[in-house]
This record gives structure tokens, C-alpha cells and sequence, in this order.
């Protein structure tokens, strides 16, 4: 698939590498071969990367998603409510903005908002809002929420450098998977390129759970 450089902008902030367009639609064809190994540890546990749910969780979902895909906007409040059920599950986000320039502001916008402690609110936010994303509209609703708007334009800048470093390494990530574009959920030793429901969800944790018990 050929792939082009998306411009990273964003009013009144600085931003770092430039990142792959993809399709959004699912796939679960086998991954090509990579052209650098996986660091599975940077994977699991880069401090930077917004993590969830019970660190000592028995199984870890790690999530690629981008603001802009419908189908990550469909199955990830499927996913959260699994994990706030289940009570033992640790989920990792991974903010992969490869589908519209506007899914790199959105991702820069979440994980600035981390700096106040609200990238959680701003990940359920920018994941709701309709229609057409855009920088003004996204940073209203982030206001509307309660997240300070004045902090977190300082924080874009200020924290550019630590973002765009993120968001280059969740690439690579990315591109060492294999990933066929979003949303790919990294279930234990499971890897579900599609969109899943609840039970869908629920079956694969149980399948990672069964994987787990038999070594």
C-alpha cells in the first residue's frame, strides 16, 4: 500500500515526525514482514503511553486507534466497559493518528491533556464528537469538559518534543506489528485487526486467559 506523510500542525503548537496514511478498514490478513524488530517491553510499558484499568492485571490489551476511525469509535467503548467489569484486565493506548491530519491534532490534544491528568476525559471526548473534527472544535468541547484550555496550549508547546516522540515510536510499533490500519487490538498473545462488541471482547480475554493457564 503506498503511503504519504501527513503534515503535523497544530494552532499555536510545535510538532515532531511525520506519520504514514493508511486505510481504516480492518483486516486480518497475515503481517508483512517487518523492517524493525518489536521491542515488546517499550511496547507494554513505555511510561509515556496512557495506561488504564488494574496494573497488576492478568491480561494486558494494548489498543492502536485513531480519533477519525469509525470502527474505533464503534468497538472502544465495548472494550472499556470490559474493563471496568472484568476489574483484572490492564489496557494500553496506543494513539496512532494515521488516517487525516485532524487525527494528529486529536492525539496531540489527549495526551497534552495527560499533563493535567485528563486523558481520559479528553480520549472519551474527541472519541464522541461528531462530525468533522477540527482543531477549534475539538479544543471547545475539551473546554466544555472542564479541561483548561489555557494550560493545555502550554502544554502542547511545551511538551511537543515528548509528544511527537510518542506518537514516532507508537509508529514504529506499529509498522514492526505489521498493522493494517486501525483500530488492532493486542490481546494477550492475540492480535484482532477488527472491531469488536463486548462478547467479543470478553471471548478473547477468556481465550488469553486459557492461553495463559496452559504453560
Amino acid at each position: 500500500m503506498k503511503r504519504r506523510a501527513l503534515l503535523l500542525t497544530a494552532a499555536g503548537a510545535l510538532f515532531g515526525a511525520c506519520l504514514p496514511l493508511l486505510a481504516a478498514t480492518p483486516d486480518v490478513s497475515p503481517p508483512p514482514s517487518a523492517d524493525k524488530p518489536l521491542d515488546v517491553d517499550a511496547l507494554l510499558h513505555d511510561p509515556q503511553t496512557p495506561t488504564f484499568g488494574n496494573p497488576m492485571g492478568d491480561v494486558t490489551i494494548v489498543a492502536f486507534f485513531d480519533y477519525n476511525c469509525g470502527y474505533c469509535r464503534k468497538s472502544l467503548p465495548e472494550l472499556e466497559r470490559l474493563v471496568s467489569e472484568d476489574g483484572k484486565i490492564r489496557l494500553v493506548y496506543k494513539d496512532w493518528p494515521i488516517l487525516a491530519e485532524s487525527s494528529v491534532v486529536a492525539a496531540q490534544l489527549a495526551l497534552a491533556a495527560g499533563y493535567q491528568d485528563k486523558y481520559l476525559d479528553a480520549h472519551k471526548i474527541l472519541m464522541k464528537l461528531p462530525g468533522k473534527l477540527t482543531t477549534e472544535r475539538m479544543s471547545e468541547a475539551l473546554a466544555k469538559a472542564g479541561i483548561d484550555r489555557g494550560k493545555l496550549a502550554k502544554d502542547l508547546k511545551a511538551h511537543a518534543g515528548d509528544i511527537g516522540a510518542l506518537l514516532k515510536r507508537n509508529n514504529e510499533q506499529a509498522e514492526a506489528l505489521g498493522l493494517p490500519g486501525t483500530p488492532v487490538y493486542l490481546v494477550g498473545p492475540f492480535k484482532v485487526a477488527a472491531a469488536l462488541d463486548y462478547q467479543g471482547f470478553k471471548d478473547v480475554v477468556a481465550d488469553a486467559r486459557a492461553r495463559a493457564a496452559e504453560k
